[in-house]
């Protein structure tokens, strides 16, 4: 599916540069100063990611690598949550077309950020769950909020991780850990993570954790930037072109698990629970 690329500036504000998406799911702003790009995902109340989310993602990705923006800083305007991560309205009771529509842009939005020429870092500010912690962990750098969690957490819901989501956690984890981590569907604390590597650094508000990722990005000042992109893509160069390669086989076998009675009859139950939740609140 086509959706509108980032408009031209639409405010200038100091010595930063704000752009918006069209649907306003994602926004980029640029500090002229230091030429780096914050992007912030913007779908209330939890930025789930659906087709629209993923789509605004990659467009904005595209644009700030178009720009030639000296790196990405990527973090969310809720105060409580990063990324809920994948949208289960998605996944449940799927029309045909949109499912495959959905996996095949999430493919392409990891692709993407994995895979970026710049420098990447999460400011993670909010509770960072499944594919939350995809895209944290796709970031080369993360700096998280106390009192918050992440992890890959899709056996808890009854979901198997694809190898290319394992593929972005082992480059953070040892795999003992990751592997131990992903059957256990582990939400780990702010601390945990930062005790066994998951994250870089803490901070005690979202203003710091972007201090923080610029600070990490600018460690790179003085590094030719396409020697440094060129080794980045070395290292993660088996894990991209794995994907690439199996993007069809992926994209099948997404479909024939999501479509399982025993899957759906998962999601259902999750989603119930949600609505629950939410009523008593």
């Amino acid at each position: 599916m086509l959706r509108s690329k980032l408009l031209s500036l639409v405010t200038r504000s100091g010595s930063s540069r704000l752009m918006s998406t069209g649907t306003k799911l994602t926004s980029v702003e640029v500090n002229d100063k230091t030429g780096i790009a914050t992007l912030t995902m913007n779908r209330p109340p939890v930025n789930g990611l659906n087709l629209e989310l993923l789509q605004d993602l990659k467009a904005s990705i595209d644009e700030i690598e178009g720009n030639k923006s000296r790196g990405l800083i990527l973090t969310s305007s809720s105060p409580t949550i990063f990324s809920a991560g994948l949208d289960i309205l998605e996944m449940y009771k799927p029309d045909k077309d949109r499912i495959r529509a959905f996996w095949s842009q999430l493919q392409d939005t990891w692709l993407a950020l994995y895979g970026s020429s710049v420098p990447t870092a999460a400011a993670i500010n909010g509770h960072s769950p499944a594919g939350g912690c995809l895209l944290a962990t796709s970031c080369e750098y993360r700096v998280m909020l106390p009192k918050f969690t992440i992890g890959l957490n899709e056996t808890q819901l009854g979901i198997v991780a694809p190898k290319w989501f394992m593929s972005a956690f082992l480059s953070v984890l040892p795999q003992r850990e990751a592997e131990r981590a992903l059957n256990q569907g582990r939400m780990f604390s702010t601390e945990e993570a930062l005790k066994v590597g998951l994250i870089d650094e803490t901070a005690n508000s979202k203003e710091e954790a972007i201090e923080k990722c610029a600070a990490f990005i600018g460690t790179f000042a003085k590094v030719n930037p396409l020697a440094r992109s060129l080794t980045k893509q070395q290292f993660r160069a088996a894990d991209l072109q794995q994907l690439e390669n199996e993007r069809k086989e992926d994209l099948e076998k997404f479909l024939f698990f999501v479509n399982q009675p025993a899957v759906q009859k998962g999601l259902g139950i999750y989603l119930e629970g949600l609505k629950k939740k939410a009523k008593k609140q």
